[in-house]
């Protein structure tokens, strides 16, 4: 395993000293983790199923209700009493947790969908007889990875845009501004409607409007701090040596702007979730019948006397969101400067270190300070006039 640098090491010990912020990852990725394995979880399939002596995984693989005694070449329909009795005399079933997808219906409920929750449908059931916890299991998994997925994308479009403007300048940047701004004048949710209207709206086909859009946050991050760095010496120095300005955007500047960067990006990933809960919220998200909190939203608001639709998934969001805002405070606090370099900016006002400083001016030399179990070694250029 690779060591981490020293400021590396720094910020992960800022990131673990807050603590709602470290547990509320860890909690995340907890949550993500069991929704990525959502079809053992809930699922109209079974897991495994063994007949006759030998095993099938029902759960990966289509098989006919000839494979199991019965006479269709049709799908085989698990939850049947009388393929479940074929099963059950010669071999087993093993289910999971919940015996319902995010799609199936269940048919033999004693009460009018919406239903309440009961121990077959543990937070009830949506106004088509779906189960709601199978719906917020796959729901949740959903939202995640394209929030993730948008955000990921979007950052590298934002980033590489950001460095073009402001490392070169000019001409350069005053064309892309202009075109950025008239760009996000555009009104994304007319648009959004009127494609709706044409096409029917998929997952990758709302990533991709939503990309020409989202692209443009981190922008002006990313353009101010290549602006402000251009024109370090370092950059300089790299110039003269004949680097490329390839090399010099993106394995030289690029790491320093990422400081400012990485801390925006959970808050983009909660944006992005709350704006594809809203689409689906007001109808034009995914298809109908997807697993979608927003469209579980709007049936909890068109349902108000079945109140486990809409506050199970209210509590979803919120718990979502406030673990990814959470994420993001502990983030900033690991990549604040004023904390990152609390220890040294304590050291280079002390007196130690000002009784240090006789070297004749802008003269380059090791300097070994000690204090009691405290050695420092200083390399650098010490300007008497700028101490």
């Amino acid at each position: 395993m690779p060591r981490l640098s020293s400021i590396n090491q720094r910020r992960l010990k800022n990131f673990k000293a807050n603590r709602r912020g470290y547990w509320s990852l860890w909690i995340f990725l907890g949550l993500f983790t069991f929704t990525m394995f959502a079809e053992f979880i809930a699922n109209d399939r079974p897991i495994m199923v063994s007949f006759e002596g030998e095993l099938y995984v029902p759960v990966f693989i289509d098989y006919p209700e000839t494979t199991f005694g019965g006479f269709l070449e049709t799908p085989t329909e698990y939850a049947d009493p009388d393929v479940q009795d074929m099963n059950n005399e010669a071999g087993w079933i093993l289910w999971p947790p919940i015996h319902f997808s995010y799609d199936t219906v269940n048919y033999s409920l004693t009460e009018p969908a919406p239903s309440p929750p009961s121990a077959t449908n543990i937070l009830g059931t949506d106004d088509q007889g779906r189960d709601v916890a199978a719906r917020l299991i796959y729901g949740f998994r959903i939202s995640i990875l394209f929030g993730l997925t948008l955000t990921l994308v979007s950052s590298v479009i934002g980033i590489a845009a950001g460095a073009v403007q402001g490392y070169f300048g000019g001409l350069v940047d005053l064309i892309m501004q202009r075109f950025i701004e008239i760009w996000s004048g555009l009104p994304m949710l007319f648009l959004l409607i009127i494609l709706a209207s044409i096409v029917q709206p998929s997952f990758w086909f709302l990533l991709g409007i939503m990309l020409l859009f989202s692209w443009m946050g981190l922008v002006g991050v990313v353009r101010a701090e290549f602006y402000k760095t251009r024109n370090f010496d370092y950059v300089r120095a790299a110039r003269a040596l004949g680097v490329n300005n390839t090399t010099i955007m993106f394995r030289h500047i690029l790491p320093n702007a990422m400081v400012a960067t990485i801390t925006f990006l959970p808050f983009i990933t909660s944006g992005s979730i709350t704006t594809l809960t809203a689409l689906d919220f007001l109808g034009f998200g995914l298809p109908a019948g997807s697993a979608s909190l927003g469209e579980m939203l709007n049936q909890g608001k068109a349902n108000l006397h079945a109140p486990w639709l809409g506050l199970s998934s209210f509590f979803v969001i919120a718990i979502m969101l406030s673990l990814l805002v959470f994420i993001g405070e502990a983030v900033r606090d690991a990549f604040d400067p004023r904390k990152v370099f609390r220890k040294w900016a304590g050291f280079l006002t002390s007196p130690i270190y000002r009784s240090a400083l006789v070297t004749p001016k802008s003269c380059t030399a090791f300097h070994f300070i000690s204090s009691p179990g405290k050695p420092w070694l200083w390399w650098g250029n010490l300007d008497r006039e700028n101490r």
